[in-house]
């Protein structure tokens, strides 16, 4: 399926206006010189994802561009009134970018079918629809990708799910693709579903520079309602442990398959994540890199305040998955060990 045409000088057009675009869809950011800044294209609070307000028109650096650098995602405002407006039909998206714009609607053409309704904007229904279109992982391409990332521990895995055709839009501009991809549920303290993250995986087998991702601009995605929540394996009474990635986290459950687990799926993510209210105890998972940094600092001062015990796991290399593949799991378990206050190491971890 290609995107119409015109959606290119949309965009255009949307990048004239980037700042007020910005303004009305992302109104959690603000501007910092040619930039407005904001925690993700959702329009959650933080500095994770910027939006280049001026430039030219097309090419490096143009105008209306955004990046999210804790996630690698990136797109042009279109992608932006989607998200925010959790539209996933691009007909639905054109129409409110032209309301915005004071543009008259464009002409169907001949082969258009009726327009479906869209959700209201922020519902977590196409979410839950993707989720239960999926299936469990055992005996799937999710579960073989895993298993080459050398995570083994994949009991109380139900919320990851395994889509075999999932679409992938590169941009407005070009054709939609079709990707095997890890279907992960996300959900609120109450075991509710609010969204989905989506991994799109290489069919045709395990590359070590993209550890089994397909080869596409941005193999993860997430939608609905991420703030707050997470994917979690697990129920967190007591004690917890919280980091950014499936993989990550995953990769600790190798060593400590009885701790529950978050994946908040992003830094931004991590550092507003709710915390259960009988938690006394949260194991702060970071990742090697500045954002991961500024996630922990941010968590820790959340968690002091609300008189939660905060405590620091901190990965030799980028994170406990590379851990993982490059030390083994004999390392990371006495790596990890070491870092447990004395009274949880009997609890959670198996000699």
């Amino acid at each position: 399926m290609t995107m119409p045409g015109h959606a290119g000088e949309l965009a255009r057009r949307l990048a004239r206006e980037a700042e007020a675009v910005c303004r009305h869809y992302l109104s959690s950011g603000r501007r910092e010189g040619r930039y407005w800044m904001v925690g993700d294209v959702k329009n959650t609070p933080g500095r994770s994802m910027f939006v280049r307000l001026s430039g030219p028109e097309s090419g490096k650096g143009a105008a209306g561009k955004w990046t999210d650098a804790a996630t690698g995602e990136h797109g042009d405002l279109l992608d932006v009134i989607g998200q925010t407006c959790d539209l996933d039909d691009f007909r639905v998206i054109e129409t409110e970018a032209r309301r915005f714009l004071s543009l008259p609607r464009s002409q169907p053409g001949p082969e258009s079918g009726p327009r479906l309704s869209p959700v209201p904007p922020g519902s977590p229904e196409p979410a839950r629809r993707l989720i239960a279109m999926s299936k469990p992982i055992p005996r799937t391409l999710v579960e073989t990708y895993l298993r080459n990332r050398s995570i083994t521990a994949l009991h109380g895995t139900g919320n990851l799910r395994f889509h075999p055709r999932c679409y992938y839009r590169p941009d407005r501009d070009r054709p939609t693709e079709i990707w095997p991809a890890m279907i992960a549920a996300v959900t609120d303290l109450d075991g509710r579903i609010t969204g989905a993250h989506r991994t799109w995986l290489d069919p045709n087998g395990f590359d070590p520079i993209r550890l089994g991702k397909a080869p596409i601009e941005s193999p993860r995605r997430a939608m609905g309602h991420l703030l707050g929540n997470a994917v979690r394996f697990g129920i967190a009474h007591d004690i917890a442990a919280a980091g950014e990635g499936i993989e990550t986290m995953l990769s600790l459950r190798c060593v400590m398959p009885d701790m529950p687990m978050m994946a908040a799926l992003s830094a931004a993510h991590l550092a507003a994540i709710l915390f259960p209210a009988t938690l006394r105890r949260l194991y702060v998972v970071r990742d090697n890199d500045p954002a991961g940094d500024g996630a922990l600092d941010q968590l820790f001062n959340r968690a002091n305040a609300a008189r939660i015990d905060a405590v620091a796991l901190s990965p030799r290399d980028d994170d406990f998955n590379a851990d993982l593949r490059r030390f083994g799991i004999d390392a990371l378990r006495m790596a990890v060990r070491v870092q447990l206050v004395p009274e949880n190491v009997a609890r959670f971890m198996r000699l």
